[in-house]
């Protein structure tokens, strides 16, 4: 896949942007995720930014139980930065790591320093990620009453020599269990997230994974492919022998066995890797990145994008603390994207999406390379917009390529 390579510059100790990123920013969606770094076991095949609590101690901003103090204490710099502008917050995300590692009540006054500080839309969408073994009943209707609507089961697998693989701890039994409390506590959206292609794992596998997610009755799926990240003890594992590389063909035949069993459950693709019941069962805030929109990124290594500028934080959640209660932003480096830059992201994540990509987008030459995309089969015209098939959506970042300037 074509990348954006950027020269990363300092971010100001108080964080501040340029003037130009905040023109206009009223006009704009604005969302807010929230990284919450700790892990009870790391997983092998992860490379996100996670901690097991026992490595961190009890330094400030880095333990569980501080950590929601060094949250509202960033989200009150974002207040600051983003100035006195009127931005109600129109998505708000909890992910990880695992965010239910942090008590309700330490979850819930994060989310009430975001309405505090910027206010939270009417129809507001607050999502935050959990593993099926990090909730209790007594835990999820804590979260309703708390503001949030939405919840994202890291499901992964229900074949338990899958999840062994990948170092997952929880029983696949307590999925169906956490999905039934969490509709018991008023929660009207609930996703599932899945993942193909692990070593070892049969195509009997995944059709079992398949269709013991449906029999919970979700409104989402998230199917992803498993990729061997570098530095991952996955990794290490496939570097000596101990397990094979993820086949491609496989993937494919895996990816189209989900999308022939999520169609027929009535599921629709939105997304390359992301199905919905309905339209409102689609994840909006992933929408929010998907189409260039602004969002602040709390937490240690937590990435953000604010009118073409995009920053991220520093990594180690002890460094992240540190900073912030010395009254410095927790931002390491940032880049300002040109038009160019802006252009070819727009290309590459529009185009994964059900509506697809206005052709108007692309500059003459990729609007000449059109006709190859589509006798070869990989997208379709739907008036104006270029939409992937279902081969297309196997081959998406092909075609990335074929119509995108050398």
């Amino acid at each position: 896949m074509p990348s954006v390579q950027l020269s990363a510059e300092p971010v100001p100790a108080d964080g501040a942007l340029p003037e130009a990123a905040l023109l206009g920013a009223a006009d704009r969606p604005f969302g807010l995720y929230v990284h919450v770094p700790f892990c009870r076991v790391r997983c092998g095949y992860c490379d996100f930014n996670t901690y097991t609590a026992t490595e961190l101690g009890d330094v400030t901003g880095a333990s569980v139980s501080s950590y929601a103090d060094a949250a509202i204490a960033e989200l009150r710099l974002a207040r600051r930065v983003l100035g006195s502008v009127d931005r109600p917050v129109s998505t708000v995300f909890f992910g990880g790591g695992t965010p239910t590692l942090l008590p309700p009540g330490d979850l819930g006054r994060i989310l009430a320093a975001v309405r505090s500080e910027f206010g939270l839309a009417d129809d507001a969408e607050v999502t935050t990620e959990a593993n099926p073994d990090s909730v209790s009943a007594a835990d999820l209707a804590l979260l309703r009453e708390s503001g949030f609507t939405r919840l994202s089961f890291g499901m992964q697998s229900a074949v338990p020599a899958v999840l062994a693989t990948l170092d997952r701890t929880h029983d696949p039994l307590r999925v169906p269990l956490a999905v039934q409390w969490a509709r018991a506590a008023g929660f009207e959206e609930l996703s599932l997230d899945l993942i193909y292609g692990t070593p070892g794992e049969s195509m009997a596998d995944w059709a079992t994974s398949l269709e013991a997610a449906l029999a919970s009755d979700p409104d989402h799926v998230s199917a992803y492919s498993l990729i061997v990240e570098q530095g991952t003890a996955l990794a290490r594992r496939v570097r000596r022998g101990e397990l094979p590389m993820p086949d491609d063909d496989d993937l494919a035949d895996k990816y189209l066995l989900a999308d022939e069993r999520l169609s027929a459950a009535g599921f629709d693709w939105y997304e390359v890797s992301n199905w919905a019941r309905r339209e409102r069962s689609r994840c909006r805030h992933n929408r929010l990145y998907w189409t260039g929109g602004d969002w602040w990124g709390v937490g240690p290594g937590a990435h953000s994008h604010v009118g073409g500028v995009r920053w991220w934080n520093v990594k180690h959640p002890a460094a992240y603390g540190q900073r912030l209660a010395q009254g410095s932003s927790p931002g390491q480096g940032r880049e300002v994207l040109t038009a160019e830059d802006r252009h070819t992201e727009r290309v590459l994540l529009e185009l994964r999406l059900r509506e697809g990509l206005d052709r108007a987008v692309l500059d003459p030459a990729g609007r000449a390379r059109i006709p190859t995309v589509l006798d070869r089969g990989l997208a379709v015209l739907e008036g104006e917009r270029l939409v992937l098939t279902r081969e297309g959506r196997l081959l998406a970042d092909g075609v990335v390529r074929e119509l995108l300037p050398d």
